[in-house]
């Protein structure tokens, strides 16, 4: 059973990415979701380099939930003003657009990044 399930996020997740990719230009905000934290970077996929990282453990006072997702969201917005970038490409990483991924994704948008 856990491994049909594993099959499936991995067919999610191959079918996600085969659709999205970043350059330098927009690069891609990949989001990866655990049990105890959130994490989101800013990939450029044409350089193969990581532009910005930031989770919910750096952020002091916020939990892994649905105020947290948003605050993390802020946060990565700032970052990316600060770096130049006003587009990005949003990979969600085989989860649903869902709950706290959602929530990351419109307060992204809220900090003035179109996605």
């Amino acid at each position: 059973m856990l491994r049909r399930k594993l099959d499936k996020t991995k067919r999610r997740h191959l079918r996600v990415r085969a659709k999205v990719s970043g350059n330098s230009r927009r690069p891609r905000l990949c989001v990866y979701r655990s049990s105890r934290v959130l994490y989101a970077q800013i990939i450029d996929d044409e350089a193969r380099r990581t532009i910005a990282a930031l989770d919910t453990r750096k952020l002091k006072g916020v939990k892994n939930n649905v105020s947290g997702a948003e605050k993390l969201g802020l946060e990565i917005a700032k970052i990316s003003l600060r770096k130049g970038i006003k587009e990005m490409v949003f990979d969600r990483n085989s989860y649903k657009y869902h709950g706290r991924v959602k929530a990351f994704v419109e307060a992204v948008r809220k900090g003035g990044i179109k996605i």
